[in-house]
């Protein structure tokens, strides 16, 4: 159950393409608070927020050193959402492989009875079409 709201943490914080654009940032190295700020069409004092919210996700963490907050990726948690994630695609790629093979085996089924010659009919279904 912890785990599933530490899940629930990262991708909420996810869910905001500001946050994201923070959290792609920080995936090419550290950065401080000021330079995340200075690409989003956006307050300081909102990028603060979103840091707030990122770091309480577990996804960055800070340092404040003197007047400069310093940001950093997580890795570990994002590959827990990774892993999450995987897992999820891989118990779905197994139901389609599944589906895929009921699917083809029965289109086969069709194709062989399709192709299999006229079967006789017994006598009591011909006695039925004379009399029509």
């Amino acid at each position: 159950m912890l785990q599933h709201q530490a899940l629930d943490r990262v991708f909420q914080a996810l869910a905001d393409p500001s946050r994201r654009a923070i959290v792609d940032r920080l995936s090419r190295g550290d950065a401080s608070v000021s330079e995340l700020a200075r690409p989003l069409a956006m307050s300081l004092a909102a990028v603060v927020q979103h840091v707030q919210l990122l770091e309480a996700s577990g996804l960055i963490r800070t340092q404040k050193t003197g007047r400069v907050r310093s940001c950093q990726l997580d890795r570990g948690v994002l590959s827990q959402a990774e892993t999450w994630l995987s897992q999820r695609r891989t118990l779905w790629e197994d139901n389609l492989d599944r589906l895929g093979e009921v699917l083809a085996q029965q289109k086969a089924e069709r194709a062989a009875k399709a192709a299999a010659p006229d079967q006789p009919q017994p006598a009591a279904a011909r006695r039925t079409r004379k009399a029509r």
